[in-house]
C-alpha cells in the first residue's frame, strides 16, 4: 500500500530525482557545500575520517582501527590511539566488533580472532560448527582468493537478551576475494566462542570446491541457498532474529530469502524457518531490517526482472507477522534506486544509494521523525562511494559508515551527527 509522503519546504525528494536528474542533478537533489571533508546539510554534518588509521568499528566512546602493520583501539572517538599492537594482516581486516566488556572480535578474509586486553595481546578463534566441531575455511582453488568468511554488509550485531550480550552476524560475500559458503555466526560469551547458527546449502553458481577434498561448500543438506547475507536483526518483542539474503534466481532457485531464527540459551540450538522465497524484482531483496517499538522496518535494492516494472524499491514498515503480506506493508519513502542499507537510531531514520546503481555520487537518505518526512543528499565531492556498514553513533553523537567504491571494495570512512 503506498501511502503520501510528508515533505517539507526544504527537502529533496528522489521521486523526482529519477525523471530529472539527467538534465538537471540541482532539481531535484542538494550537492553538498565545500570544502570536501567536511560539511553540512539541513539534516546534517558530516566529516571525512583520515585515511589512516581505517576506523573500522565504534561503540560508545571506543574505536577500532588499523594501520599498515597494525590494530590500534582509542577511547575518545579516534582522537587519540593509546592502544595499538603489530598485527602484519592489518590490510586484510574485514570485519570487527566492540563488545560490551572491552573485548574486541575482528577477521581478516579467512580467521578470527579476539583480544580481551585493549590489544595487547590477541588470540586466534577456532570457529564451531552446528555439530560442535571445529569449521575451518576451506582450502581455495586460487591461493590469492580464499574469499570473505566473516565480512558483513550490516553496522550493528550485539544485543542484550535476558541479561547476555549476544553477537550474531552473517557474511556478505561472494563479490570480491574468492568464494566461500554462507554461514550466520554467533556468540554468547564475548567473542571467545563463536558458533555457526545456520549454514546455507552449496551454491554452484558461487561456491566452490574445496580445492583438496573437491567437497561442496555449504551446507550439503540445506536446499536454501543464497549469494550472500545482507542482513541479521533482533527483534526484543518476540525474542527472534530476522535475516535476509541476496541476490537472484539461478537456475530456478531463489537466493531471496527471508529467515526468522530463535535462540535456545539453555540448549544452546537454534530454531530457523524461511519465511519468504522471491525473485529479486522484490522488496524482498532488501536489507537494513530495523526494529522500532515492536514494528519491522527495512530497505528495498530490488533490481532483477522477471517481466514486471517497474522494480518493488522504497523503505517499507509493517507489523513481523504480517512480513509475508505486501497488501500490509506501508510504503514509507521511494528512493527510485536500489537502497538496502539502513540504521533507525533516536528516531532518526538513515540509509543510503548503491552508487552503481543510482546517479547519486554519494547518496543519502534521511528522516529525522520516523517516516514522517524525508530528504536526499548526494555529496558528491566523495565520487562514486556505496555507504554501507553504518554504525550505531558513538557517545558525540556521529554514526560511522563506510563508504565503499563502486559496490563493496574498501574506500572511506564517513563520520554523520545528525541535527537533532
Amino acid at each position: 500500500m503506498n501511502h503520501p509522503y510528508s515533505v517539507t519546504r526544504r527537502q529533496f525528494l528522489g521521486t523526482t530525482a529519477a525523471s530529472t536528474f539527467v538534465m538537471s542533478a540541482t532539481s531535484s537533489m542538494r550537492a553538498a557545500p565545500t570544502p570536501a571533508t567536511a560539511g553540512e546539510t539541513d539534516h546534517f554534518w558530516y566529516r571525512l575520517a583520515p585515511t589512516l588509521p581505517y576506523i573500522d568499528s565504534q561503540r560508545d566512546n571506543q574505536a577500532f582501527a588499523y594501520n599498515a602493520g597494525e590494530i590500534l583501539l582509542s577511547e575518545d572517538n579516534g582522537r587519540t590511539w593509546p592502544h595499538r599492537t603489530k598485527f602484519p594482516e592489518a590490510n586484510q581486516i574485514t570485519f570487527s566488533c566492540i563488545l560490551k566488556n572491552g573485548n574486541v572480535l575482528f577477521a581478516t578474509r579467512t580467521k578470527l580472532y579476539l583480544s580481551t586486553d585493549q590489544l595487547k595481546s590477541y588470540e586466534r578463534i577456532t570457529v564451531k560448527d552446528q555439530a560442535g566441531n571445529d569449521y575451518l575455511p576451506h582450502t581455495p582453488q586460487d591461493p590469492a582468493r580464499p574469499g570473505w568468511y566473516f565480512h558483513p554488509l550490516d553496522g550493528v550485531h550485539t544485543w542484550d537478551i535476558d541479561g547476555r550480550e549476544i553477537l550474531v552476524w552473517g557474511n556478505y560475500c561472494n563479490v570480491l576475494g574468492g568464494p566461500v559458503p554462507i554461514n550466520i555466526y554467533y556468540s554468547t560469551d564475548q567473542g571467545q566462542t563463536v558458533k555457526i547458527a545456520y549454514a546455507f546449502g552449496h551454491n554452484p553458481n558461487f561456491h566452490d570446491r574445496d580445492a583438496k577434498t573437491n567437497a561442496p561448500l555449504g551446507n550439503p543438506d540445506n536446499p536454501v541457498i543464497c549469494r550472500h547475507i545482507h542482513s541479521v536483526v533482533y527483534n526484543p518483542t518476540e525474542k527472534a532474529f530476522y535475516a535476509c539474503t541476496g541476490d537472484h534466481d539461478r537456475d530456478n532457485r531463489h537466493e531471496c530469502h527471508w529467515l526468522r531464527g530463535t535462540y535456545q540459551a539453555a540448549t544452546d540450538s537454534w530454531d530457523w524457518q524461511v519465511l519468504v522465497s522471491v525473485n529479486s524484482n522484490s522488496r524482498y531483496k532488501s536489507g537494513g531490517i530495523n526494529f522500532v517499538n515492536g514494528s519491522l522496518y527495512w530497505a528495498s535494492d530490488a533490481n532483477g526482472n522477471n517481466g514486471t516494472l517497474p522494480h518493488d524499491r522504497g523503505i517499507f514498515r509493517c507489523r513481523p507477522e504480517d512480513l509475508a503480506d505486501p497488501k500490509k506493508h506501508t510504503l514509507l519513502f521511494n528512493p527510485k534506486y536500489e537502497s538496502a542499507n539502513m540504521l533507525i537510531e533516536n528516531g532518526v531514520i538513515l540509509s543510503a544509494h548503491y552508487a552503481p546503481a543510482s546517479p547519486y555520487h554519494t547518496g543519502f537518505i534521511i528522516s529525522p521523525d520516523m517516516g514522517q518526512s524525508w530528504a536526499q543528499y548526494d555529496l558528491q565531492q566523495f565520487g562514486r562511494r556505496s555507504p554501507v556498514r553504518i554504525h550505531k553513533q558513538n557517545s558525540d553523537g556521529w554514526f560511522r559508515v563506510d563508504l565503499r567504491k563502486g559496490w563493496i571494495e574498501r574506500g572511506d570512512v564517513l563520520f554523520i551527527k545528525p541535527k537533532t
